[in-house]
């Protein structure tokens, strides 16, 4: 018998209400047919095999009793089928992903197309969730503890091949007919096929007869897990929890724990944060919401990039690796050519570790041609700028590589800083000038905020969205402003810290209590890398064009201590020896001595929870504040662009579904405090003090 998945009204299957019922209503017929059927075949009669979990129900879902009921219920016939008594087999025509990947894992055998973009997994944790259709227990007991959990952990996505390497799959077909056929011929030669944890005498491999895993493994993996996580992601320490305790009880118990701990996180605030950021508001991204809607759809064949430092070669690869022609220029050709050592330099690595085959290596390098002509540019269209961030100096480039784009082509900066609108000013054609700030390293990060300038086109907008997607970015779209959306709220983050230095905050504790808040990194770390001395000249430009427009630059204690650092006690920063780090030779960075002696620590200690506390508000007030000024358009882009650009914490959702989750009215109350302790940096905006008198979400 074959049952085929083929929910009508939906592009893909999932696990909503009407399906769980007709699975049911399939179970049932089956066992009422069992003597009549040799095995049962589950396939999809849609392009993918099944595609999840029901998340738009999970998001809604606020009472946990009846969420457990639901998993205990979606498990029921799941278990059913795989006690039948005869073979099922599992014919996975296309991606499987969460509960999709469940339910084959509740078959016997499970059989996959062998298309290089099928994915297979579980991937719940990266949305605040865990597994909740036996996937936890069945893994656990197919790989063990220890090979099962960071594929439960790291939320992991493979395909068929790895799949078939870890033996979750029992083989692989090159198209549908092969893959019936080869689930047909398993079930022929397997007619007393069952599951192997149903069998007496099972043990999960790797366990002992005293303990499920190797006991170094249980008293270290729970420790590691808290030290990388800081306790922020409750699916995380849930699936833990779920894997070690289903792993000491019989198969059904297992099943009901991972029910339990599944209903638990799905009610909490992190998984509606992380569901409604990363998966509607992403998808909407995905979508192409933030694009012109009328304008043709646009493709790129040939770009120049303007600049053959980091940034620049950083973009010249990603786009090569997207099969785009790049013309690499920089003042001489020795420097363009350095720079395309340094891209075969890092891809020669991703070769080395299996990441890249020789031949996408040697495709991509292929398209990269160094220069120092301006005139090799003829026919991009697209230039992009990634030199100094210096007005003459971008003037410069954009007057002369201008003349050489394609009929209808555009210019962009990849400015992290300046204004858009002015630096069009060099263009003969500001409607096509637009900005692109990618961040570093550019093939890791996966964000392009794009900027708006005054004059900036609808058309320009969209082939510029357009070239993001075709290089695998996501986009963001911004209004034009000093520092534009990510740079304006990251400097809350840096200039915080500063203040806090200034304070007599020890600076271990500053760096500890960004970690312990899930930023990537320590803001004094931050400053050392991106250079205190550029950040002073940046400030110093930002005072003239200020005092040149007749207003005053903003106070802030943070310039006190960046002024003492490179004028003073020469510090400058990594680059410049070192800044707030010492930098030994051959030896791990550790904090600079003297930054004690300079900066005293308080003998009164503010606590960890507080610091932390300023490290997320201060940056989710400016957002609110870009929000409010239309720098930033709408919540979806905001919490995107922060947690992709600039590190803002995941388990977050971003800035403002960070303030929906604690609620406006109380993070606004909160925020109070903090302004009258700390200043006026921390006061509601108005748009957040409305938002709390309406008791108002900024995330629908």
């Amino acid at each position: 018998m074959t049952l085929t998945m083929d929910m009508p009204g939906q592009a893909v299957n999932t696990m909503t209400q009407a399906f769980r019922d007709a699975y049911r209503g399939a179970v049932e017929r089956i066992e009422q047919e069992r003597e009549k059927i040799v095995g049962v075949i589950l396939t999809s009669g849609k392009p993918t095999f099944f595609a999840g979990g029901d998340l738009k129900g999970l998001l809604a879902a606020e009472d946990a009793a009846a969420l457990f009921a639901r998993a205990e219920a979606t498990k029921a016939p799941m278990r059913r089928l795989e006690k039948l008594g005869k073979p099922v087999v599992a014919a996975i025509n296309g991606g499987a992903l969460g509960g999709g990947f469940e339910l084959g894992l509740a078959c016997h055998a499970r059989f996959a197309i062998n298309d290089g973009g099928l994915q297979l997994g579980l991937p719940e944790t990266t949305l605040g969730l865990i597994p909740g259709a036996g996937g936890i227990v069945r893994l656990v007991r197919m790989l063990g503890l220890e090979a099962a959990m960071p594929l439960v952990l790291d939320g992991a996505v493979f395909g068929a091949e790895r799949a078939l390497e870890l033996k979750l799959l029992s083989g692989l077909a090159q198209d549908k007919e092969e893959l019936l056929a080869k689930a047909r011929s398993w079930i022929l030669d397997n007619p007393e096929a069952g599951q192997p944890w149903d069998r007496k005498g099972f043990r999960i491999p790797g366990s002992t007869p005293n303990a499920a895993a190797p006991l170094a493994w249980l008293r270290t993996a729970p420790t590691l897990l808290m030290k990388k996580h800081r306790l922020r992601y409750p699916a995380l320490e849930a699936a833990m929890s779920a894997a070690v305790e289903g792993a000491a009880v019989d198969f059904d118990t297992a099943c009901r724990i991972e029910s339990r701990y599944l209903a638990k996180v799905a009610v909490g605030g992190v998984a509606k944060n992380m569901i409604g950021t990363f998966f509607f508001q992403m998808n909407d991204i995905k979508a192409r919401k933030g694009r012109p809607e009328g304008v043709p759809d646009a493709s790129f064949g040939r770009i120049g990039v303007l600049g053959a430092g980091l940034m620049g070669r950083g973009i010249a690869q990603v786009a090569a690796q997207r099969g785009i022609s790049v013309v690499l220029k920089d003042v001489s050709r020795e420097q363009a050519e350095k720079a395309k050592s340094q891209i075969e330099s890092g891809l020669q690595k991703q070769v080395e570790k299996g990441r890249l085959s020789v031949d996408r290596m040697s495709a991509a390098l292929a398209l990269i041609k160094p220069t120092e002509n301006p005139s090799d540019l003829t026919g991009s269209e697209l230039i992009i700028e990634a030199v100094f961030e210096d007005r003459d100096l971008k003037r410069s480039v954009t007057q002369e590589a201008e003349p050489y784009l394609a009929d209808g082509g555009i210019f962009a900066s990849n400015t992290s800083t300046l204004p858009i609108t002015g630096l069009a000013q060099a263009s003969a054609k500001p409607a096509s000038y637009i900005g692109l700030h990618f961040f570093s390293p550019v093939d890791r990060m996966p964000l392009v905020e794009i900027i708006k300038g005054a004059m900036t086109s609808a058309e320009t907008l969209a082939r510029a969205y357009d070239f993001v997607r075709q290089i695998n970015k996501t986009p963001i779209v911004v209004n034009d402003s000093r520092g534009f959306f990510t740079s304006r709220v990251f400097g809350t983050f840096t200039r915080e810290a500063g203040a806090m230095l200034a304070e007599g905050v020890d600076p271990a504790a500053i760096e500890h209590a960004a970690i312990w808040a899930g930023m990537p990194v320590g803001p004094l770390a931050v400053m050392d890398e991106t250079s205190l001395a550029l950040a002073w000249s940046v400030r110093l430009q930002t005072i003239a064009d200020l005092q040149a427009g007749g207003k005053p630059a903003p106070a802030h204690p943070h310039w006190a201590v960046v002024d003492r650092m490179v004028n003073v006690l020469k510090r400058p920063g990594r680059g410049g020896g070192g800044g707030f780090y010492e930098y030994p030779t051959g030896g791990k960075k550790r904090i600079w001595p003297g930054l004690r002696d300079h900066f005293p620590p308080s003998s009164a200690q503010i606590p960890i929870e507080e610091l932390s506390d300023r490290f997320l508000f201060v940056q989710a007030i400016e957002a609110v504040r870009c929000l409010e000024e239309k720098i930033i358009e709408s919540s979806r882009d905001a919490n995107i662009g922060a947690v992709l650009g600039i590190g803002y914490p995941r388990w977050t959702g971003g800035p403002l579904q960070y303030i929906d989750m604690i609620g406006a009215r109380a993070f606004a109350l909160r925020a109070s405090e903090l302004a009258t302790k700390y200043g006026d940096r921390f006061l509601a905006p108005r748009m957040l003090v409305q938002m709390a008198d309406g008791d108002r979400r900024f995330c629908a």
